[in-house]
């Protein structure tokens, strides 16, 4: 093997890659890219690289650099060189395309550095060795070492070898437990889907729904039992003043399980054009409690907030009892709003000679369905000429649907996002008496059985064995030793998580269950699964978690189409213990850049609290205690919201770091693994020992040194974020601003990035050591999760 000409210096894009948080569970194996992410399908097919075009870490555009990238080192070798080693250099290279390039490349500590190629097995080492060594200088251009190790195939290997047989390439091909069910939703040995949250928002109290306004704000709307709607920016910061405050017209208590209080919001699907949201709380009206459904419009003046003196009363139902209130308004693809009122309460529906909710005459126990188009000068609502039982002289007009116990959560399938399949139907959890627990898909006109029937028995056995009840069957029910108390879900059809297309994702809030259907479309029955937090390594992503606090309240959907769910670990309407998770599958994602989305701005008055997530990642898997909530305040806020400072009034002034890139202590270390110090990595200095922030050091040929400020911008910035497991640059503090390093040398100057270096040797810059600055130049960063990200003290 002979190579043409002098050795390349460089190496720019050949491995870009990002830091990130990653460790190996074997027993389901932990797929994992270089970007923090899982693997997923490329959109087009990869030339180069094309044995990852069915699922792996590379898009169109990354295979074209990687082959881009090759053809360069490859320029340098004859034919005979082309002939012996091109293959082995293909194969190296293409590593960075596997669906276990995170292990490859040893990418378990956000805070060490990657492997500059991914690791090889003994043999495979050292047969590349014999045929191809002097290779290894274009691979590894700034690596020191390179010339003392070409000779000697144990410090050869020593480098490059991993030291996993089960991860190293290329046994990790031919892994058969590694591979099985690849890119599929991952199980447990029980069939339990295995799944991992991320924590959005916490310190509510009992939030019982979470909507967006179709704006394309991308906002979306918490309401709080006690009265409070909250508006969360798409960053996860929250504007300081309520976006509905009705605390002093809502009946609730803080007693624990109280079902009474502010239950539901709907937007108008025009809001845009009607600036028009609806409401469903309880009331207390001399000594009579009712429910009441209201219409408010929005501010004039604020986008972030309802005009509180706008309020028009839709409807208001009598309640027998303090239970069952039921709580639920959609808007239907229609156009008309739905409103699902439970039974009056007590138990088994004793209201009458067979309840309330077989009564059609009675609102109670009923869907209903009601068109608020056209109000303005009208009466509050119309009856949409197709309801089913306009012609029956006993039966309310709004009636959709009866039958129903206590309706607690419902939706609307958007459909498949390439067929449009299912868009429309209508999914409720039902919440039963004493033994059943049932999910129901409505339908105009239906009769869903209570109090004949609870799930698929009787409850009532006259009423049950009437010929005329009618009733349709739900298409799930679970026993009491399952969970006591449904709370119904949606079918998932956002775009970042294909594998879970179609599958209805559900609870039970007093079990804590999270459970799942899905469609055999062949037969029409809906399969379960439970779903469980992954355990083991599954969840090691960044911000990810796999433990939740235990009562279910609700899920909700955002305007993109992901789910969530709200939980609380104390279900009392007074404490602070509520908190919101995102649904994130972590054996699959959808192709980069399919899903991204740009929120219209938001102008905000008053000021913006940025989120911190409390939650740790768990061990077993199962829902865990939450802690106080933690809100700040900006220093800096954003570009909208400028010049405030200060706490959140109510909650604890503390500070804590985000442990999105620390280990799980839990994890073991595994063997063979010694970290070393590698050329080019950084690290930041901060006085305050904060993860995100600091002075900027390198190392670079065998010691830390600082970096002089001249020249260096938010690209360069980026670099260095990318480095250290941030996906972006918030600010670059110039002038020692975090400090100087007068005990270090300065090792760079004029650094000038493009931002998609691997490390700032890759770079633009003086030589190494010369500068014609001081450390009252010293150079530092703060990066952070989000461009939006605000910084805070």
């Amino acid at each position: 093997m002979a190579m043409k000409g002098a050795r390349v210096r460089g190496g720019h894009g050949s491995f870009r890659v990002l830091l990130l948080l990653a460790t190996v569970w074997l027993a389901n194996g932990h797929p994992q890219c270089l970007d923090y992410k899982p693997p997923f399908q490329p959109s087009g097919a990869l030339v180069f690289c094309k044995e990852y075009s069915k699922f792996g870490c590379c898009d169109v555009e990354r295979d074209i650099a990687i082959s881009n990238r090759y053809y360069e080192v490859m320029d340098f070798f004859d034919y005979g060189g082309f002939v012996s080693c091109g293959k082995f250099i293909k194969s190296i290279m293409c590593q960075e395309c596997s669906p276990y390039a995170a292990h490859l490349y040893d990418a378990e500590d956000a805070n060490t550095p990657l492997r500059n190629l991914p690791g090889l097995c003994g043999d495979y080492c050292t047969d590349f060795w014999r045929r191809c060594r002097s290779t290894i200088s274009l691979l590894l251009t700034e690596d020191a070492r390179v010339m003392e190790i070409e000779g000697d195939r144990d410090k050869f290997c020593a480098l490059l070898e991993l030291k996993d047989p089960e991860y190293c390439y290329p046994n990790v091909l031919t892994n058969a437990e590694l591979n099985a069910n690849l890119g599929t939703v991952q199980a447990d040995p029980e069939g339990c889907l295995q799944l991992c949250l991320q924590e959005v928002a916490n310190g509510l109290r009992n939030p019982v729904a979470m909507v967006h306004a179709n704006d394309g704000t991308h906002r979306f709307f918490v309401a709080e039992q006690l009265g409070y709607v909250w508006v969360y920016m798409p960053n996860g910061s929250r504007v300081d003043k309520p976006f509905l405050n009705l605390t002093s017209a809502v009946l609730t208590s803080p007693w624990v399980g109280d079902e009474r209080g502010f239950l539901c919001l709907a937007f108008h699907p025009k809001f845009k054009s009607t600036e028009k949201v609806y409401v469903y709380y309880s009331i207390n009206v001399k000594k009579e409690e009712r429910i009441r459904i209201s219409e408010f419009t929005l501010s004039v003046t604020d986008m972030n907030m309802l005009d509180h003196n706008s309020e028009r009363i839709l409807l208001e139902i009598v309640e027998p009892a303090s239970n069952h209130n039921g709580g639920q308004l959609l808007f239907g693809y229609d156009g008309y709003l739905y409103i699902f009122v439970g039974d009056g309460g007590k138990a088994g529906d004793p209201f009458g000679a067979f309840g309330n909710s077989q009564n059609k005459s009675s609102l109670l126990g009923k869907v209903l369905r009601v068109d608020v188009d056209d109000n303005n000068d009208g009466p509050p609502y119309w009856i949409p000429v197709d309801n089913p039982f306009l012609q029956d002289v006993k039966a309310r007009p709004e009636v959709y649907a009866y039958g129903v116990r206590n309706m607690w959560r419902c939706s609307f399938d958007r459909g498949d996002p390439g067929t449009g399949a299912g868009r429309g139907r209508l999914f409720c959890g039902d919440v039963g008496q004493n033994k059943f627990e049932e999910v129901d898909l409505i339908i105009k006109g239906g009769n869903y059985g209570w109090r004949a029937k609870e799930g698929f028995s009787c409850y009532d056995n006259k009423l049950c064995h009437n010929s005329s009840l009618n009733d349709i069957l739900p298409i799930f029910a679970y026993p009491h030793k399952i969970g006591k108390s449904v709370t119904g879900g949606y079918i998932y059809r956002g775009c970042e998580m294909p594998n879970l297309n179609g599958l209805y994702i559900f609870g039970d809030f007093m079990s804590g269950r999270l459970m799942s259907l899905k469609e055999d479309p062949s037969t029409g029955e809906w399969n379960y699964k439970e779903i469980c937090m992954g355990t083991g390594q599954s969840c090691n992503f960044p911000k990810l978690i796999n433990n939740y606090v235990k009562y279910i309240i609700s899920f909700a959907e955002d305007e993109a189409g992901e789910l969530y769910f709200l939980s609380t670990r104390i279900p009392s309407a007074k404490t602070y213990a509520g908190v919101i998770y995102k649904i994130v599958d972590p054996s699959r994602r959808a192709p980069p850049g399919k899903c991204s989305f740009t929120a219209h701005p938001v102008p905000v008055k008053g000021k913006l609290y940025h989120f911190h997530p409390r939650e740790s990642k768990g061990t077993t898997g199962r829902p865990a205690a939450t802690h106080k909530p933690y809100y700040t305040l900006p220093k800096t806020a954003s570009k909208l919201n400028k010049g405030h400072s200060g706490k959140m009034d109510g909650l604890k002034d503390d500070s804590i770091g985000n442990r999105v890139n620390k280990k799980d202590p839990n994890s073991k270390p595994r063997k063979g693994r010694r970290r070393k110090l590698r050329q080019g990595m950084v690290r930041l200095a901060s006085p305050g020992k904060r993860l995100d922030r600091g002075r900027v050091e390198i190392f670079i040929k065998g010691e830390w040194g600082t970096i002089c400020d001249d020249l260096f911008d938010r690209k360069a910035a980026t670099v260095v974020c990318r480095q250290l497991g941030y996906p972006f640059a918030i600010r670059v503090a110039k002038r020692a601003e975090m400090g100087q390093g007068n005990h270090l040398s300065i090792l760079l100057d004029d650094v000038k990035c493009e931002g998609t270096e691997r490390t700032l040797l890759d770079c633009q810059r003086s030589k190494i050591g010369q500068h014609n600055c001081s450390h009252k130049e010293d150079v530092g960063v703060i990066c952070g999760y989000s461009e939006y990200d605000e910084e805070e003290g």
